[in-house]
């Protein structure tokens, strides 16, 4: 194994493993998770609640087995662009004020994933596919694919929700 391999794993694991405790999170709530989908402006939000779940815990499976890698981490990076786009762009860059850090990280660390490859303990270096792409081909997949899906997704479904009054005090 060399360094792209052990970055490759080390990659995989948090990336993978993140999102699909993202989706088995969504996917036990489906019901809380619709009413947030409906409350940050999604029309169809138990649609919304159910492709989250599933899109998240199967890029998240298929980034842990190095399957697919360039397609897979275009899912998280699709995933991620909406979050950041209809939750957290408003909110500056910090996490801790519900920012755009996070899921800027992890779209970084999915795209940078696509670049080196899975490495020779992934599903794709097995069927050898992990061979046929330049970095910048993984790389370009992963974020052009992923945004363009994200954008898809934000067109069809997302609508900025109107401002709610703030609360009078008594």
């Amino acid at each position: 194994m060399d360094h792209r391999d052990v970055a490759g794993l080390v990659l995989r694991g948090v990336i993978g493993g993140t999102m699909v405790a993202h989706g088995v999170r969504h996917g036990r709530t489906l019901e809380g998770t619709a009413r947030w989908f409906s409350s940050i402006g999604f029309r169809q939000p138990e649609v919304q609640a159910k492709a989250s779940a599933v899109v998240e815990i199967g890029a998240g499976t298929a980034v842990l087995a190095g399957a697919a890698t360039p397609l897979a981490a275009a899912a998280v990076v699709g995933t991620l662009t909406v979050a950041a786009r209809s939750v957290h762009l408003p909110n500056g860059f910090f996490v801790t004020r519900e920012g755009y850090e996070y899921v800027l990280n992890l779209s970084a660390a999915a795209v940078a994933l696509a670049a080196i490859g899975p490495g020779r303990l992934s599903v794709d270096h097995a069927l050898g596919i992990d061979r046929r792409l330049t970095p910048l081909q993984g790389a370009a997949i992963a974020a052009g694919v992923g945004m363009a899906a994200a954008a898809a997704q934000l067109a069809v479904f997302w609508r900025r929700p109107k401002p709610q009054p703030a609360d009078e005090e008594q």
